[in-house]
């Protein structure tokens, strides 16, 4: 198994990183199948072969997730999309 730990700084008013974060799901989602659900400030999300969250916290978002087997072997990947996504809708 491995693990992803991923934290993003960014300017925009609560409001505004929840909806960034909510597109974030939607384009995590599309991509790699995954469910989310809100819990707080923490959108944890799961799929087959990850389990993660993304939390909101003040000026900065933070992605972390632990990846199965087969997920693993495309690890860089993942991360790599993940961290275009934010930087794509957080700036």
């Amino acid at each position: 198994m491995s693990n992803i730990d991923i934290r993003h700084a960014h300017t925009l008013p609560a409001d505004g990183a929840r909806q960034a974060i909510e597109d974030v799901a939607a384009k995590l989602s599309e991509r790699f199948g995954l469910q989310s659900s809100w819990v707080g400030d923490v959108l944890n999300f799961n799929g087959s072969g990850v389990d993660g969250a993304i939390e909101l916290q003040p000026g900065a978002v933070r992605v972390t997730a632990k990846l199965g087997f087969l997920l693993s072997a495309m690890k860089g990947m993942v991360e790599s999309e993940i961290q275009r996504v934010l930087q794509e809708k957080l700036g």
